[in-house]
């Protein structure tokens, strides 16, 4: 399926949002996530199916100072 991840077009074999966060090797309970535009908690991530031509957005938080 072809989505766009932070802006970047992608191929995945995912269909639901917490599988696409695996595919992509991000871990941990910090991340924020939105899917076209709405924000997804990441108590449903497990549920939300993804589309072709969705965009995903996955923000981690940075360390800095």
């Amino acid at each position: 399926m072809k989505l766009i991840v932070n802006g970047e077009a992608l191929e995945v074999e995912a269909t639901t949002l917490d599988a696409l966060l695996k595919e992509l090797d991000y871990e941990g309970g910090w991340l924020a996530t939105a899917l076209n535009g709405d924000v997804v908690p990441a108590a449903g991530r497990a549920e939300f199916r993804l589309s072709e031509g969705d965009r995903i957005e996955i923000l981690s938080p940075m360390q800095g100072g």
